[in-house]
């Protein structure tokens, strides 16, 4: 058996999902909000990294014959994966009449860069239509896309960040299916930072595209879950509620280090990426680099005027990041990609690598935050920068969001599909 450090270490390739019989207990909301009920779990001491888990789009058995006879839009990517085959060809190859393809952030295949534009077009394979809900003019379907399906179902693979555009996209789509009267399903993968709940309640006048909820950064939900919650809170428009079904995951928990068969982005490249990305994605609001065009992106952080340093990298253009900060600059900085895995969970939001960055770069007179309030917009809050040009600590400020992190964690609560 291989031990956690070698799993997490390994770059995220595509790999055989194994199939069991055990399952995690569901956990029904209400009338509006369902899930189709596994059987109870055996009891689990440790689950590591080479537990077998079932995802939501493996059980036919639970969501063809909900889905049979429906007219159907698939919300997936090249993570909606069981095995070696997508979810959109065992859709068919179950009869299942899928009729609309949406696409999020990276396109239906993954490749295009964070924040680039994707077309709608047709997929080659099946010649079903995709409909871009990242195509920069609107993130809600035309009243004609809404018209050719009966019930959206969302089969995708997100890492449970808040700035995370995946679960921004599923939102979107549950106003939508809430607005027309449409059904939502979502077939419901792990999230490998369900562990963590950590980071301050997004200020909600700071929403956008990397922050569409009143959650913390790292909230510890799948999103299956996410989706009871929102539905569950009002958190659609108008509080209204969307008919909701989640085919949840078997074999998981909350304990479950779940190691990604395939990359979620084109930048998370392997486990350690994901982990440290609560802590280095903050440079995206800054002018350090943090490793895109590199092989180790969000797991090095850098800038050409950084003193003191002894590790180094320049940033190169390159699929997924056609043209990353810093392109073509040699930086100095700070290498974090030899990490050890369990170190980089235990940290949570660890903010001493932006405060690392920012007392050198200001020291110096340089610029470190970009003149847009992106940072801003990443941590949630206004008040984290004025923080760290007091001079508070990556513990002190940690402290500052302690009581929002428990109240949400009550407040999360009945929503939660697999037992903590």
């Amino acid at each position: 058996m291989k031990q956690l450090k070698t799993l997490a270490r390994l770059t995220l390739a595509v790999a055989a999902v194994a199939l069991t019989a055990c399952a995690c207990n569901a956990h029904n909301t209400g009338s509006a909000s369902r899930n189709e009920s596994p059987t109870p779990a055996p009891s689990v001491t440790t689950d590591r990294a080479e537990a077998t888990v079932v995802v939501g789009a493996a059980r036919t058995d639970r969501y063809v014959p909900l889905l049979r006879g429906k007219r159907i839009a698939l919300l997936s990517n090249q993570t909606g994966t069981v095995g070696d085959r997508h979810v959109l060809d065992i859709m068919l190859a179950n009869g299942l009449n899928v009729t609309t393809i949406f696409s999020p952030e990276h396109g239906f295949r993954g490749t295009a860069d964070a924040g680039e534009h994707v077309s709608s077009t047709v997929d080659e394979k099946t010649g079903i239509p995709i409909a871009s809900l990242y195509d920069g003019k609107s993130p809600m379907p035309s009243a004609e896309t809404m018209a050719g399906f009966d019930v959206i179902v969302t089969d995708i693979q997100d890492v449970g960040l808040r700035f995370y555009t995946y679960y921004v996209t599923m939102v979107n789509l549950m106003d939508a299916a809430a607005a027309y009267g449409k059904e939502f399903v979502v077939f419901d993968r792990p999230n490998p930072n369900i562990m963590t709940v950590d980071g301050p309640i997004l200020d909600m006048t700071l929403k956008s595209g990397v922050g569409r909820l009143p959650i913390p950064t790292v909230y510890g939900m799948t999103m299956g879950e996410l989706a009871q919650m929102v539905n569950g809170e009002g958190w659609l428009k108008q509080g209204k509620q969307v008919p909701l079904t989640v085919i949840p995951c078997a074999g998981y928990t909350r304990h479950t280090r779940y190691v990604l068969p395939i990359a979620p982005s084109p930048n998370l490249p392997n486990m350690l990426s994901i982990y440290l990305y609560p802590s280095t994605c903050y440079f995206e609001g800054t002018t350090v680099s943090l490793g895109r065009g590199t092989d180790w992106p969000f797991q090095v952080y850098g800038h050409p005027d950084m003193t003191g340093r002894t590790f180094e990298f320049t940033p190169r253009s390159r699929a997924g990041a056609k043209n990353p900060p810093q392109l073509d600059q040699l930086c100095h900085g700070v290498d974090l990609h030899t990490m050890d895995p369990e170190a980089a969970i235990a940290q949570g939001i660890n903010l001493e690598y932006v405060i690392d960055a920012y007392r050198d770069l200001t020291a110096q007179g340089k610029q470190f935050y970009l003149k847009s309030n992106f940072f801003d917009k990443l941590m949630g809050s206004s008040d984290i920068r004025d923080m760290i040009a007091q001079g508070m600590t990556a513990a002190q400020i940690k402290a500052t969001w302690a009581d929002d992190v428990a109240r949400f964690r009550q407040q999360r609560a009945p929503y939660l599909i697999y037992p903590e």
